[in-house]
């Protein structure tokens, strides 16, 4: 069942997303905004892949058809669930996500729910056919059907682990409709469009479908202008690479210059003229 939605709004976008009668949609903590009186909500820690992903209220035939599953593992398929939902949880931590997804059903008619970003920015509803996954920034994922999986992945080997934001991604696979958000505008390119390969800011990608090949790397070598690049550019040490063929999707706007734009205009500037490796985060 096709999930019905629509993206409103300019400056800081909403997705109103149309429930039809035992259709369930998730979402992450902290991006549900408002519901009609005919969707029950409920909070779990389990993703969809976890099993339970499903709400057992308004679940019909297939709540109870993995009340039945579940039954017939005894304690070893309730240790195992347990087991599975244990792992998500510690991988959303390791990962700074939020540790609980909200589940919401339309009972007895049609339903609506409404869900935002953090940001101000634009939001995209991706469809998922079950041959691709996608990848997102961490923080990116609103809100998908029930048929969606969420995970987490690690890529960008070990110099990711300095790239912020490029280490830990989001991942979904399944088929169904996911909803990301971002900040500022967005803007859609294929790397295979620009002779394979694109260097963005860490901080500037989105999402990207499975087969582009991401890499974080440093700015320049140890001489005169890579130094230049790190300490002057603003970009410090590293930079993201996509490769291959395939869709990204990328945004105008990094947490980072957002956070900076704002200590600045609280006159609590702690950036310096030159930025880069002079650059501090501290409130």
């Amino acid at each position: 069942m096709t999930l019905q939605q629509e993206i409103v709004g300019n400056a800081m976008q909403m997705a109103v997303v149309s429930l039809q009668p035992g259709q369930t949609v998730y979402c992450e903590a902290g991006k549900f905004l408002f519901k009609t009186a005919n969707v029950t909500m409920e909070t779990r820690l389990s993703g969809p892949s976890g099993g339970g992903g499903q709400p057992q209220a308004g679940a019909g035939g297939a709540g109870g058809a993995s009340g039945a599953s579940g039954a017939g593992g005894g304690m070893g398929g309730m240790l195992r669930q347990a087991m599975g939902t244990a792992m998500q949880v510690g991988q959303r931590a390791l990962a700074g996500e939020s540790l609980a997804f909200q589940y919401f059903t339309s009972t007895g008619g049609e339903g609506t729910v409404g869900f935002a970003g953090v940001l101000p920015g634009e939001m995209r509803a991706l469809e998922l056919d079950g041959t691709r996954a996608w990848f997102a920034e961490k923080d990116a994922f609103v809100a998908a059907e029930s048929t969606v999986e969420f995970g987490i992945a690690f890529q960008g080997g070990r110099t990711g682990r300095s790239g912020g934001e490029g280490f830990v991604l989001e991942k979904f696979t399944g088929r169904g409709t996911v909803i990301i958000a971002g900040a500022g505008n967005f803007i859609d390119l294929n790397p295979a469009d620009f002779g394979g390969r694109v260097d963005v800011d860490t901080g500037c990608v989105v999402a990207f479908e499975e087969g582009i090949q991401y890499g974080v790397q440093r700015v320049g070598g140890l001489n005169r202008q890579g130094v230049m690049n790190a300490v002057f550019g603003g970009e410090g040490l590293s930079i993201a690479t996509l490769e291959g063929n395939g869709r990204v999707i990328l945004q105008s706007l990094t947490i980072e210059s957002l956070a900076n734009a704002l200590r600045k205009a609280q006159g609590g500037d702690k950036q310096g003229p030159t930025g880069g490796l002079f650059s501090t985060n501290a409130g």
